[in-house]
């Protein structure tokens, strides 16, 4: 039993370290690169994502962060991103983030691998 509980509770870890990385390059070029930069220290309209995954919300320095997101305290897990990016208006009502969300749970874990690769 220990050992069923403990392989349900890594499946979600597993989803996104199988999304594929280079096709969330892709999704992330097309739909967040407009608002969000990849490189470290660059904020667009929406903060930088380099190192988001681990890093608590609304932490980028230089970047005015909404009342609604700095209250938000989340932290960017992997399990955190798949529910934000499905609905992001959803899980912190009041954002500044006017994306509506990524339906397919297959994009959402290879942007998740993406954003995993911005060190």
């Amino acid at each position: 039993m220990r050992a069923l509980i403990a392989l349900i509770a890594l499946a979600p870890a597993a989803a996104y370290a199988a999304g594929d990385a280079s096709a969330g390059q892709a999704i992330f070029t097309a739909k967040c690169h407009m608002c969000h930069s990849n490189k470290p220290g660059e904020n667009k309209i929406g903060p930088s994502l380099a190192g988001v995954v681990g890093r608590p919300s609304a932490s980028v320095p230089g970047f005015n962060y909404s009342p609604a997101m700095q209250s938000a305290h989340k932290t960017w897990t992997e399990a955190e991103l798949n529910t934000y990016l499905t609905n992001p208006k959803g899980v912190v009502p009041g954002t500044k983030m006017t994306f509506a969300g990524l339906p397919s749970e297959t994009d959402r874990a290879n942007v998740i691998a993406y954003l995993a690769t911005l060190k």
